[in-house]
């Protein structure tokens, strides 16, 4: 049990790197597939981000998923993370950690396999078709870089037959096997779609902008979402961190800055 000598939000923090270009390749050129339909999937999943503000990853706690792995050993005990019916989640963000954490103490590696992670929200009991030997080495990548997240996304849909699907612009077969039989309720297929039409449309997230975007949350600052847009809140924020660094305002993100801020978010 790896993580149980740490406190809980340390135990999950790593080093929480940003997506860049040759992490985005990397699993584009995996799948043969293009960018938009990449990040049409995190925009449904993650809504673009993989870590929360303390560079732990996004987690989603499954109650159900952790009942069947346990066969109901602690439905009648603890039914707010054990039990047979989903939902049940609660707030988002630090609070699927308590769920989790609440978990581990009863049965670590099958708390870990009840969490979905990163970018693409892959479940922990996925972690062979994820590419891994065992969940923890799963979690530990999960923790490392969103470029790390991705490909484990892109491993499991590749692992799984989705690539076809994915790539052909099926959203329905897709979203059938990504997110399962009850997809439609969710509008899972339409959601992808409309996020397809929008990146083909308006083109891209500029991974430079996203990424000092997530670095500026790390240090506390508020550069809005993380969306690759170089908008007025991201400008703003940026130019409050480089004031308080002492360098003259700009109106662009360079790699002198992206440096910057890699350098001192690492110090926290």
């Amino acid at each position: 049990m790896i993580f149980s000598c740490f406190p809980m939000a340390e135990s999950f923090k790593g080093k929480g790197l940003p997506l860049d270009q040759a992490g985005m390749d990397e699993a584009l050129n995996l799948l043969d597939i293009d960018g938009a339909s990449v990040w049409s999937v995190i925009s449904v999943e993650t809504s673009g981000v993989g870590f929360l503000s303390d560079r732990r990853p996004k987690i989603l706690f499954e109650r159900h998923v952790f009942s069947r792995l346990t066969k109901g050993k602690y439905d009648e005990s603890h039914p707010d993370i054990s039990n047979p019916q989903p939902g049940g989640y609660g707030p988002s963000g630090a609070h699927q950690y308590e769920r989790l954490w609440d978990a581990m103490a009863l049965d670590h590696d099958a708390a870990l396999m009840s969490s979905s992670w990163g970018l693409g929200q892959v479940m922990g009991f996925n972690f062979q078709a994820a590419g891994f030997a065992g969940v923890e080495e799963m979690v530990s990548a999960m923790k490392d870089s969103e470029g790390d997240q991705l490909m484990a996304m892109m491993r499991f849909v590749k692992n799984m037959g989705l690539d076809g699907p994915l790539r052909e612009k099926d959203w329905q077969a897709f979203a059938r096997g990504y997110n399962g039989q009850e997809y439609a309720e969710k509008e899972y297929d339409r959601k992808l779609e409309s996020f397809h039409d929008n990146y083909s449309r308006d083109g891209l997230p500029d991974l430079d902008v996203r990424a000092a975007q997530l670095y500026l949350v790390y240090l506390g600052y508020d550069p809005g979402p993380i969306d690759g847009l170089l908008g007025s809140r991201t400008l703003s924020a940026l130019n409050q961190f480089l004031e308080k660094e002492g360098r003259p305002p700009s109106d662009s993100v360079t790699q002198d800055m992206l440096d910057l801020l890699s350098s001192r978010a690492g110090d926290i």
